[in-house]
């Protein structure tokens, strides 16, 4: 039975009978943060103060429901790092939107400036940097990836973001790093309640639940975790959430994998 003090909570909003709507928000909270996964490490978050942000808008993957034409708004872009599968069409959403992206430094000088994107549209974004928009904060933090530019320049450090809400919901985006003790640091200092965590096909589930136990330090909070950058129809061989699923529940983990629908909206809250 879950009460309604449980952390961590994702209710989908087209789900009336589902297990995630019997599941009642904190009494008096009534904000909540809307998601969707568009494929791929695209997401899409509404803030409770209306701000929209993705995360690596790679709209051109073969999963995609979406073009980029079909973003209408967009405030905030998170570009994780300077691959093809992680820049998609930020520049291009950014320009049509008016959007800022935050990325390395060098993604800036090494490709979208080449590509002639206003500098006033991006913010420099290193591992340990903040940025502040009205009541919502968002860190970047360091990925233990590559981070070459499309055309083969580098881009600067990879990236994950720590995410902030106005209503005090903490959202980890990990980007495609892999298994770092740094995550140790990022749940006792900023107790995320819910990790978007990099399930490729290469990836060894084992590695992604240590992921879960490493970010639950001092962290009762982190009750959620999505997996990302699978497809749909993972090939032979590759992991899949229901494995990243099977892998939390052996390890004792006290933690449920959200394994969103494409385009379906959920609501996140505390």
């Amino acid at each position: 039975m879950i009460r309604p003090g449980w952390r961590g909570v994702v209710i989908a909003l087209t789900l009336a009978a589902s297990f995630w709507t019997s599941v009642i928000p904190v009494a008096g909270q009534t904000a909540t943060v809307k998601m969707e996964w568009l494929s791929w490490s695209h997401f899409r978050f509404t803030s409770p103060g209306g701000k929209v942000i993705l995360t690596n808008p790679f709209v051109t993957n073969p999963d995609s429901p979406i073009k980029a034409a079909d973003i209408q708004k967009a405030d905030i872009i998170l570009v994780a790092d300077g691959h093809r599968d992680e820049v998609g069409s930020a520049d291009e959403i950014a320009l049509k939107t008016g959007a800022k992206i935050l990325g390395a430094g060098e993604l800036f000088r090494n490709y979208l400036e080449l590509r002639k994107f206003p500098q006033n549209q991006f913010l420099p974004t290193n591992p340990g940097d903040w940025h502040t928009f009205d009541r919502l904060t968002i860190r970047g933090l360091n990925s233990v990836h590559g981070s070459g530019t499309v055309d083969k320049g580098y881009s600067g450090p990879a990236l994950g973001f720590m995410i902030h809400f106005e209503n005090g919901l903490t959202v980890y985006f990990s980007g495609s790093t892999a298994l770092t003790l740094d995550m140790q640091l990022w749940g006792s200092l900023y107790k995320p309640d819910v990790a978007i965590l990099i399930l490729s096909a290469r990836r060894d589930v084992q590695d992604v639940a240590h992921m879960v136990r490493l970010l639950r330090t001092e962290n009762p909070n982190l009750k959620t975790v999505i997996p990302h950058h699978h497809r749909l129809k993972p090939p032979a061989g590759a992991p899949t959430p229901a494995d990243l699923d099977n892998a939390l529940k052996a390890a004792g983990l006290p933690v449920r994998v959200l394994n969103p629908e494409l385009h379906r909206v959920y609501e996140l809250t505390r």
